[in-house]
């Protein structure tokens, strides 16, 4: 006998256990035929997940390979990561987080009524992977302290944290970022059937009192001060394609999630689901958590200086826009797709402005009756004043991109815009910063004079040894490097640039070509290009059909200029297109 199940288009998503019941001659039996899985269908027209374009249905549904994007607007950089959503339990795990997430939304779970909408999929999935008090799947270190757990940038791929999950009976793993939480929560979203996707904004502002302003705060030497407000150099969230009933949605389109607990003033909190047209619309009021989600990618940054903590003065300076570079990895390509336009307007275009005013008015209830034209003026007025109406124009550009080990070499341009002597005082510096935005050591300063003549074009050399920051970098291999001129000497000039100091490549080899369950052997290898001992050297080698778990080689210490090689053995249990990633890590990072 044949048997072919159908289940309906609204059929909620699970485990099922199918029976037989046979009768004859006067007696029943019953007989256990096995069990199956309904999930989402995105090649389903009638499903609220369908997605027509097949293309994108490899790319956001089939494929296990994707990229995290980091590093600071003006330095992308990238690495892999494997969602693995079709390795062998991940199905089951997701499951279970569904389970443990039911009471999120609903007081019981006996109907699982819910489940057959991905809308309410999808908040409790967004939920659990971080917010859920005691059975998130993931925890992110407080204070950047994470000697109790796992480094967060370590991890190369969902599989091992959602494994810990549930081996450690559904209790967070130690530890994550906004990268690793939004690309598990991707896995779980893709292994149920809904299309899913991990995107990156730079320039992210959290601000707590202000929802459309980020304040930074800077004291005479140009040291970042921590206060309330936190300009991440980037967050990482999920887009999911789903109808949304709920606003009355005929077909399907991104959804934003945001899985990352962030303070809101109201505590921290994840986001979502937001439509994305709705952010660029500014049609706050339609969605959940809108008026987060806009704030998000159209916050206004003010810079201050700070003289003795009594007095605060605005600086001339010419800041890049928050939210102006969203990006995501393209379909069937290594490469980026910039995706800003889906949830913003081109900067300063009419419509940018009518979405601006919009939104200004829904977060702001006492300018809900208030012309476009006072709400600018509101608006201008807490902006910084660009550095050419002071009549100087500066910027950092650099002269290398520096690995890890090597020097920083910068060039400050300055321009005299007016027809007399410019003489001018700076204090220079540099320190670390973390990619959410908390200021860290200062480890570099210098005092500057500098005489412009009348329309005078200079460029002065800026370098930063290894010596001076390689002892403060650890994990976080971004720096900013700030120079202000002297209060006492009239207007406050700052201009700044954020630095993103590359890590030393590991560079992966085959020895042979890969076959299904044929033991296959592979090259990795590492140089140390420090004058220094590296101490502690640990690579872990992951990937999906390639290796049931991580493994991880313990090299010891690597002498200064010292090439590690390392010959692995592995065997590919089962088809498709593979990648084998390494993770080096050491006690410098």
């Amino acid at each position: 006998i044949n048997i072919s199940v159908f289940p309906p288009s609204n059929a909620c998503i699970g485990r099922y256990i199918l029976n037989m019941q046979i009768t004859s001659c006067g007696h029943t039996y019953q007989r256990c035929l096995g069990d199956f899985y309904v999930l989402f269908n995105p090649w389903c027209a009638d499903d609220p997940v369908y997605m027509d374009n097949q293309a994108h249905r490899e790319e956001y549904v089939l494929n296990e390979h994707g990229i995290l994007y980091e590093g600071v607007h003006k330095h992308i950089t990238s690495r892999p990561w494997h969602f693995g959503q079709f390795e062998d339990g991940i199905l089951d795990i997701c499951l279970k987080i569904l389970d443990m997430g039911a009471s999120y939304h609903h007081g019981s779970d006996r109907d699982h009524c819910w489940r057959n909408d991905p809308v309410h999929v999808s908040m409790v999935v967004n939920h659990m992977i971080s917010s859920h008090t005691t059975n998130s799947i993931m925890k992110i270190p407080e204070n950047n302290d994470y000697l109790k757990g796992t480094k967060p940038f370590s991890w190369n791929g969902s599989v091992p944290v959602l494994q810990q999950w549930y081996n450690g009976r559904c209790r967070p793993v130690r530890y994550g970022y906004c990268g690793s939480l939004a690309s598990v929560m991707c896995t779980v979203m893709r292994c149920l059937g809904i299309p899913s996707r991990v995107v990156t904004n730079f320039c992210f502002p959290c601000s707590i009192e202000n929802p459309l302003g980020i304040n930074e705060i800077f004291d005479c030497t140009g040291k970042n001060l921590c206060g309330k407000d936190k300009l991440w150099r980037y967050h990482c969230w999920n887009e999911s394609w789903m109808a949304r009933r709920d606003i009355n949605q005929c077909c399907g389109d991104w959804q934003c999630l945001d899985p990352t607990p962030l303070e809101t003033g109201r505590g921290s909190a994840c986001s979502g689901p937001t439509w994305v047209r709705s952010i660029r619309e500014g049609e706050l009021d339609l969605d959940y958590d809108g008026h987060h989600m806009f704030s998000r990618v159209n916050s206004n940054y003010v810079g201050w200086l700070s003289q003795n903590n009594t007095k605060k003065t605005k600086f001339f300076c010419d800041a890049w826009p928050c939210g102006q570079h969203l990006i995501t990895k393209s379909v069937g390509s290594e490469q980026f797709e910039d995706i800003t336009g889906a949830y913003k307007y081109e900067l300063g275009s009419v419509k940018n402005k009518e979405a601006y005013y919009r939104a200004y008015r829904r977060i702001h209830p006492g300018y809900c009756n208030a012309s476009n034209c006072h709400i600018e003026r509101e608006l201008s007025s807490l902006k910084n004043p660009f550095l050419s109406d002071s009549g100087i124009n500066m910027r950092l550009k650099m002269a290398n991109c520096p690995m890890y080990g090597e020097d920083v070499q910068l060039h400050w341009l300055l321009e005299n815009l007016h027809s007399e002597n410019k003489n001018l005082k700076f204090n220079l510096c540099a320190q670390i910063i973390t990619y959410s935005g908390c200021p860290m050591d200062q480890f570099w300063k210098d005092t500057v004079n500098v005489t412009l003549g009348p329309r005078e074009v200079k460029k002065i050399p800026l370098c930063i040894s290894y010596s001076q920051y390689g002892p403060y970098l650890c994990d976080h291999n971004i720096m900013k490097v700030v120079a202000v001129s002297d209060p006492e000497c009239g207007e406050v000039l700052m201009v700044s640039r954020d630095i993103v100091i590359n890590r030393p490549p590991v560079i992966v080899k085959l020895l042979s070509q890969p076959r299904l369950k044929v033991p296959c052997t592979a090259e990795i290898s590492f140089c140390n290009p420090l004058q220094e001992d590296m101490k502690n050297c640990i690579m872990t080698l992951e990937g999906c059909g390639l290796f049931k778990e991580p493994m991880t080689i313990d090299l010891g210490t690597l002498a200064s200029n010292q090439q590690a090689r390392t010959i692995v053995e592995f065997t590919p249990y089962r088809l498709g297109s593979h990648r084998l990633l390494a993770n080096f890590g050491c006690h410098k990072f």
